[in-house]
């Protein structure tokens, strides 16, 4: 791998994909040997049914026990599932360590994907009452899996991970990218990347450094990162949390660093933090990271906590929760600084040379159909359309009803019968959006069935409502425009 040693060598790494292969230690070959109920269990750490499945002692019971559900298992049984990779190079490379009279696992070796595997430290669920260190390598968290569903998978010639941790973010972009680059700054994390990538066949350029200072002056057409975006008074504890800047510092670098990153058209995501300050608009706070800046923008806001279930998230998160005075001091910082919240979500940003880019910044929590990515994609395809488009050009168009929409209606029971208060469009697939609309523009959307253009259809319910068109016209351009961009509505080619 580029530039960084391995956990083992590169003769042991493929040993072990021989014997990972050999036994079925992958995600489809662990469900058809465990079967449903088992392999549920699993998902909420419940190893019973699983221990219970795998007593026989054949190599892919042997890797169950062992990586899935924490089990000391014999040595000679460990040996055998391991085969052709020596035991003694699996305990140097702290895959297994001794423990009692057998083995156990020293990391995580998750299957993963298809046919992917992916390497990382224990999180501190395994290793109870024991903080994690300070250059502990994260696996597969529900943050990085938020990052995998929202990144746009389009093809490109270069992608960039920023902080790759265990390389899962890097894993994915070498299946629509030319070349990939990723940078961290524990020497650790890239140690497993590396062995990550050749474990699964891949080859990434790794970079030592911090965010972006080791890839300044180059560009890329798509840099990804799940940094450490934990908001607090700036210490770093652990690095994969904790980013040495102060409050939701690092959020904002990343928007300014993103215009010398990128190529035209090219765009970049990553998650982040961000203070709801009191007396002040978290979005207006989110606007001044990308002032300046020149791109386009999407940031959308998918959680928001209180400092206490923030604090107590991270500190679980990192096995420190029983530390005296940790939640104390970290809940201090927040009221000195007057946060009554924080919130999560993903930035996306795109450079399109645009004059006078879009910036869209948004509360979503809503559920949204996966993948995430998908209805990026969309939304920024959508905002070109109606960027291109004067008001004449948005009246020429034809507009069908997206799939999915549902009218829903909030009625009265009155003298005269029920009377409707209340009309929201919603949408059953994709983003998920409600809009309320009145009577007027309802009928407009009904009449978008892709055969007739707006001004024909304005000209129609000008007439039936004794209006002027022209007034019409001006007030309807906006809406349509607004419904396109959720994707209400969609433009007919």
């Amino acid at each position: 791998m580029d530039g960084y040693e391995m956990l083992l060598s590169p003769a042991g790494v493929d040993q072990l994909r021989t014997a990972l292969s050999a036994a079925g230690y992958t995600s489809n070959g662990i469900a058809g040997r465990l079967g449903p109920q088992a392999t549920g269990g699993l998902a909420r750490n419940d190893h019973r049914a699983a221990l219970r499945a795998t007593t026989d002692g054949d190599p892919l019971a042997t890797l169950i026990r062992i990586f899935l559900c924490a089990s000391t298992e014999p040595e000679a049984a460990v040996a055998a599932a391991l085969a052709p990779l020596p035991v003694g190079d699996a305990l140097a490379a702290g895959l297994v360590q001794r423990h009692g009279d057998g083995l156990r696992q020293g990391i995580d070796l998750e299957p993963y994907g298809d046919d992917w595997w992916v390497l990382s430290d224990l999180p501190a669920s395994a290793r109870p009452g024991r903080p994690l260190a300070a250059e502990h390598v994260l696996g597969i968290g529900g943050a990085t899996s938020t990052l995998l569903g929202a990144t746009v998978r389009a093809p490109v010639g270069t992608a960039l991970d920023l902080g790759t941790g265990s390389g899962v973010q890097a894993l994915h972009l070498a299946t629509h990218a030319g070349a990939v680059t990723a940078t961290d700054l524990s020497d650790r994390a890239l140690r497993f990347a590396a062995t990550t990538a050749a474990l699964n066949g891949q080859r990434w350029e790794l970079l030592r450094g911090d965010m972006v200072a080791p890839v300044a002056g180059r560009r890329f057409d798509l840099v990804v990162s799940n940094p450490p975006f934990v908001v607090g008074p700036g210490t770093t504890t652990h690095r994969y949390r904790d980013s040495g800047r102060v409050g939701d510092g690092i959020g904002a670098e990343l928007a300014a660093a993103a215009p010398e990153l990128l190529t035209p058209g090219g765009t970049m995501q990553y998650l982040a933090n961000w203070v709801h300050a009191a007396g002040e608009d978290w979005a207006e706070r989110v606007a001044g990271w990308l002032a300046g800046t020149g791109l386009d923008a999407w940031v959308i806001q998918r959680e928001v906590a209180d400092p206490m279930a923030y604090v107590n998230l991270w500190l679980a998160d990192a096995g420190e929760a029983a530390e005296p005075g940790r939640v104390e001091s970290w809940l201090d910082w927040f009221e000195a600084h007057k946060v009554e919240a924080v919130g999560f979500g993903i930035v996306t940003l795109r450079r399109s040379e645009r004059a006078d880019p879009i910036v869209r910044i948004e509360d979503l929590r809503q559920s949204v159909e996966p993948p995430m990515g998908d209805q990026i994609a969309a939304w920024f395809e959508r905002r070109d359309w109606l960027a291109a488009r004067s008001g004449a050009g948005l009246l020429a168009g034809r507009y069908r009803l997206a799939e999915g929409v549902q009218l829903r209606q909030d009625a009265t029971m009155g003298e005269d019968g029920w009377a409707v208060d209340r009309q929201v469009l919603t949408m059953s697939r994709g983003l998920r959006w409600s809009e309320e609309v009145d009577p007027l523009v309802l009928t407009l959307v009904s009449g978008c069935d892709g055969r007739v253009a707006l001004a024909d259809q304005l000209a129609l319910l000008a007439a039936a409502h004794d209006v002027p068109e022209a007034d019409l016209a001006d007030a309807a351009g906006p809406i349509v425009a607004h419904l396109v961009e959720r994707g209400l509505i969609l433009p007919v080619a």
